[in-house]
């Protein structure tokens, strides 16, 4: 089976969680490093999120570095009335930390961007401000990129105005630098992510799984759920 290099950039709140969880157990994904950018919390929050999920996930040896904590240009803003008081539907607290966090999110995107063996896939999670300066500072890594795949921008309905999506919305001059990178970009968008179904029945069962991972998704999906009401498609939390 072939492994794709994979660098994750996000800021994690109950969404990211999710990804970072199906990433670091996907046979077929080597996660090389972890980036955080403020957007759905303060970056601070975030990293704490991040090291929360790869503890509860059993792979607390990826590198995590802090990013930006504001936009290129805009003031900052958050998710939290979506995510909770902490980011993480109030789980983070509840989870022993690990792991070292470099100072810097840019300086750790080019070392493993270079350092990957093949091509690498980039994967910007939430507002893509530690790209655009990733970008803008380190061309150089444009030769050992694979592709860009984002999570952001929709075709239909937005979630921060009536028709913007969040991430890009938090920084929109970020977003067009690396849309216009000489790198192929695939842009999955907010609507693709009210789709995916999982049932009260499953989410339920994971919660009582005796792999702290598997009940953290549990606990997550179960908030999402909460805030999206009686609406079973869990993945609509997406930001």
């Amino acid at each position: 089976m072939s492994v794709t290099e994979v660098i994750l950039d996000v800021d994690t709140g109950v969404d990211d969680a999710l990804a970072i969880m199906f990433a670091v157990r996907q046979p077929a994904l080597h996660v090389r490093a972890i980036t955080c950018v403020a957007g759905n919390a303060h970056v601070d929050q975030v990293v704490r999120n991040t090291h929360a999920v790869l503890t509860a996930a059993g792979a607390e040896d990826i590198p995590v570095a802090r990013g930006a904590e504001r936009p290129l240009l805009n003031a900052v803003q958050d998710a939290r009335f979506v995510h909770g008081a902490d980011g993480l539907a109030g789980l983070g607290a509840a989870v022993p930390r690990a792991g070292h966090t470099a100072s810097g999110a840019v300086g750790l995107l080019r070392e493993a961007i270079l350092a990957s063996p093949t091509p690498a896939t980039l994967i910007p999670l939430g507002p893509m401000t530690n790209i655009a300066l990733l970008l803008r500072t380190h061309p150089e890594v444009l030769a050992n990129l694979e592709r860009i795949v984002f999570m952001g921008g929709s075709a239909a309905t937005g979630n921060a105005t009536a028709v913007a999506e969040f991430n890009v919305w938090h920084d929109p001059e970020a977003a067009a630098i690396v849309l216009g990178c000489d790198v192929p970009v695939t842009m999955y968008g907010l609507d693709v992510f009210y789709q995916p179904v999982v049932t009260t029945q499953v989410y339920l069962a994971w919660q009582r799984h005796p792999d702290p991972g598997v009940r953290m998704t549990g606990h997550l999906l179960a908030h999402l759920q909460g805030v999206a009401g009686a609406d079973p498609r869990n993945g609509g939390g997406a930001a």
